[in-house]
């Protein structure tokens, strides 16, 4: 027997292919899936329980839990006496202010974003995005294993598209990806626009944070989200600025060095040595600042400051 799983997102991309998982397969076949992160904005939880009762299905909500490896992280620094070196080669060591500053914060939250950054004592970046992997593909994979050892054969249907990225170009849309089972991808050469007019011909709306100009729908924000996404958070949910805010102190706290920060260093990467500095610098109401700003980050764009959180900016065009 064949189950299909569906990673569902809450996003454009996942909400069709979970539309076109339900017309193809047969009744009680299709098992959605959701990974929470613990980063999404409510709007997110909501979108899903829209999804479940417009389609009558159930959506498994799955979540990573670090518990143990907060403790054993805790231990670690506890017993730690070696001398390590930063990412400028410099010599950096646990003293024991370090060691108290990091212990004093360093519990499990419940939260999976928050307690992983707290083990990695950083948060991810493009080049180290673990949050997708520990977050969202290792619990999507062990719940999609568990039905193989129950005796399914499993297709995992997966909401990509090419021209997301560069990365998705050479995406296959069928492939084998382990013993009875196979990945499936869809939509893998649609465009954004073919997926919200599927949707639509479906009747499902899409996730009302398309229309309060979100490029993307997940975490909010994420580490990769754009400089105009940053600017609409920060003037409709400035709540999740301050949250965020909140985290950089707690995961700055947990690191040898004493400064993390939500956004890496860019281009515009102060070259300060005091980390409070840094921190100053490159933290996240620093950025949002950034956000407010022309090409080049030198002057306020006076147009972007006027936007009213109440209006339609989406930019897939969907404003009515």
């Amino acid at each position: 027997m064949t189950k299909h799983v569906v990673s569902v997102s809450g996003g454009k991309d996942s909400t069709a292919t979970l539309l076109i998982a339900l017309d193809r397969c047969p009744p009680g076949s299709v098992v959605p899936i959701f990974c929470d992160t613990g980063n999404e904005h409510q709007a997110v939880h909501d979108y899903l329980a829209y999804l479940e009762q417009a389609l009558d299905i159930q959506i498994h909500r799955l979540k990573a839990d670090f518990t143990e490896q907060v403790m054993a992280k805790r231990r670690f620094i506890a017993r730690d006496v070696r001398i390590g070196r930063d990412d400028k080669g410099r010599k950096v060591r646990w003293t024991n202010k370090a060691k108290r500053r990091a212990l004093a914060v360093m519990h499990p939250s419940g939260n999976p974003f928050l307690d992983l950054c707290m083990i990695k004592t950083r948060f991810p970046s493009s080049a180290a995005q673990f949050c997708t992997g520990e977050l969202k593909r290792d619990p999507a994979v062990e719940f999609q294993l568990a039905l193989v050892d129950a005796g399914y054969r499993v297709i995992s249907w997966q909401g990509i598209r090419r021209d997301e990225s560069i990365n998705r170009r050479k995406k296959r849309k069928f492939e084998r990806i382990g013993p009875r089972m196979r990945a499936f991808r869809p939509i893998i050469d649609w465009s954004a626009e073919q997926v919200f007019a599927f949707a639509k011909a479906k009747g499902i709306e899409p996730n009302p944070l398309y229309r309060a100009g979100m490029g993307r729908v997940g975490c909010m924000p994420c580490i990769n989200c754009s400089k105009a996404d940053l600017r609409q958070i920060a003037v409709r949910f400035p709540d999740h600025i301050e949250r965020i805010a909140e985290w950089e102190g707690i995961v700055s706290a947990c690191s040898k060095r004493g400064s993390s920060t939500f956004f890496p260093p860019g281009t515009d990467a102060h070259a300060a040595q005091d980390v409070r500095e840094v921190f100053a610098a490159l933290g996240i109401r620093n950025r949002v600042e950034w956000s407010k700003t022309t090409r080049g980050g030198k002057q306020f764009d006076l147009l972007q400051v006027l936007d009213e959180p109440s209006t339609c900016s989406s930019v897939y065009g969907l404003c009515e």
